[in-house]
């Protein structure tokens, strides 16, 4: 057990073997785009716990897998490629970000070569849901950015929550690190929004193959269930004109 700062520590289960991994973060965000796309690799790299957070921040809820009772916030670790995740069954509270920060920070910086963040933002429209943009904290990285063919965020603006606050962290402490941001769906989770950030970015960025079919599958079966509430929804509302339509008939 190694203990971080105010009440926040890392538990390592494992030590390294990796040499410099990249570190992919898919903590919990606007349409669990990082969490639906960090998930998958994770599963599909078949990677390890290499350790957990534990906080006196986080919410006293109990997480489990498998028939076993597991922490919430986790780090898995894997050699073939060389990739660290970091996930979270749960919603990391606004008066955690700090401290979270500062336990990746100094607990685990030393344990990857750079980080890459995942964030989704509220599609304005349908055709707009799955852009990416991506933004850097130096300019090597920004380079490398251009190299694979992902577009840069041209405006001006700011990230909030916890990847925001993870991102400034990284940039403070010059740790090399890429956010990349989706365009999702502002009100479900967005499997599709997830898949574009996989293929279009993120798979450049990090040299390996990603399945990202398995989201594709997901993402239609959410769009069904839309369309079947959506059609619920329209014959309610005729059900309840139809008495309205009668009564005035009578008048």
């Amino acid at each position: 057990m190694t203990t971080g700062t105010s009440g926040t520590e890392f538990h390592r289960e494992t030590e390294p073997d990796a040499a410099e991994p990249t570190l992919i973060e898919g903590l919990p965000g606007h349409g669990l785009v990082a969490s639906i796309a960090v998930d998958q690799i994770t599963d599909q790299l078949d990677l390890e716990q290499y350790g957990s957070i534990r906080s006196d921040s986080f919410p006293p809820v109990t997480s489990f897998a498998n028939g076993r009772v597991q922490d919430t916030v986790r780090v898995y670790g894997g050699t073939d490629p060389d990739v660290l995740t970091l996930q979270s069954d749960i919603p990391i509270p606004e008066d955690a970000f700090g401290e979270l920060s500062r336990c990746v920070l100094e607990e685990l910086v030393d344990d990857f070569g750079r980080a890459i963040f995942l964030a989704g933002a509220p599609a304005q429209s349908e055709e707009q849901q799955g852009d990416v943009v991506g933004v850097a904290t130096t300019e090597e990285l920004k380079t490398e950015l251009e190299d694979a063919g992902v577009d840069l965020m041209e405006d001006s603006g700011a990230v909030g929550g916890v990847t925001g606050a993870l991102v400034n962290a990284c940039y403070q402490a010059d740790v090399p690190a890429v956010l990349l941001l989706v365009r999702a769906d502002p009100r479900l989770p967005d499997p599709a929004a997830a898949q574009s950030v996989i293929e279009t970015a993120l798979e450049p960025l990090v040299e390996f193959e990603i399945d990202a079919d398995p989201l594709q599958k997901q993402a239609e079966n959410i769009q069904q269930q839309k369309q079947q509430v959506a059609q619920q929804l329209q014959q309610a509302r005729g059900q309840q004109d139809e008495p309205m339509q009668a009564k005035g008939m009578f008048r």
